[in-house]
């Protein structure tokens, strides 16, 4: 408890003779202060909300062959994953792999997006992501980041599985460029 004692005993004389009264120190219990504050640790501990999980919207194509999702030529970009960061990328169906596909990283790949997305209607555009089996997830994450720094809408982008094809376009394009 907080005591102080200020008294001085008394009347007040002054004169030769008359003791000085002492002072007395101030004592003060920090008891229930220390109670006070594990108190308000503990309310601010309960009542406080944690920040809600939140999840990227995703396409996923289904593997119902009957029931596919019809994407005009001229809006579709397939953006493939590879070993080392490496990107690659074409437009539309792969019909002439020499003049179509093309290499380059995450630092490029957002030029790219936003060209396609500036010179696509908004409907139209749909962003195929395939990784073959060397790609890390981070590089996942990070073209899914991409996405979402593009500001390109859930809906208009998928993850879906590399084709044979695509996949050993990828392994050669690798091979000629000396990613090991």
């Amino acid at each position: 408890m907080a005591e102080m004692d200020t008294s001085s005993g008394g009347g007040h004389k002054k004169g030769p003779g008359v003791k000085k009264p002492t002072k007395k120190s101030t004592r003060v219990d920090l008891t229930p202060m220390v109670d006070l504050g594990f108190l308000l640790i503990t309310f601010f501990v309960f009542t406080t909300t944690m920040q809600q999980p939140t999840a990227m919207k995703m396409a996923v194509p289904k593997d119902n062959q009957d029931n596919k999702t019809e994407v005009k030529q001229s809006g579709a970009m397939t953006i493939l994953l590879g070993k080392g960061d490496q990107v690659y990328y074409y437009y539309g169906q792969l019909t002439n792999p020499t003049e179509q596909f093309k290499a380059t990283n995450f630092t490029k790949i957002r030029a790219e997006i936003l060209n396609k997305k500036k010179s696509t209607p908004p409907g139209d555009l749909m962003i195929v992501i395939k990784p073959n089996e060397d790609a890390t997830f981070k590089n996942v994450v990070d073209i899914f980041d991409e996405m979402t720094i593009n500001d390109v809408k859930g809906g208009h982008f998928a993850l879906d599985k590399i084709t044979p094809d695509e996949n050993k376009l990828v392994h050669v394009t690798e091979q000629s460029n000396g990613i090991k």
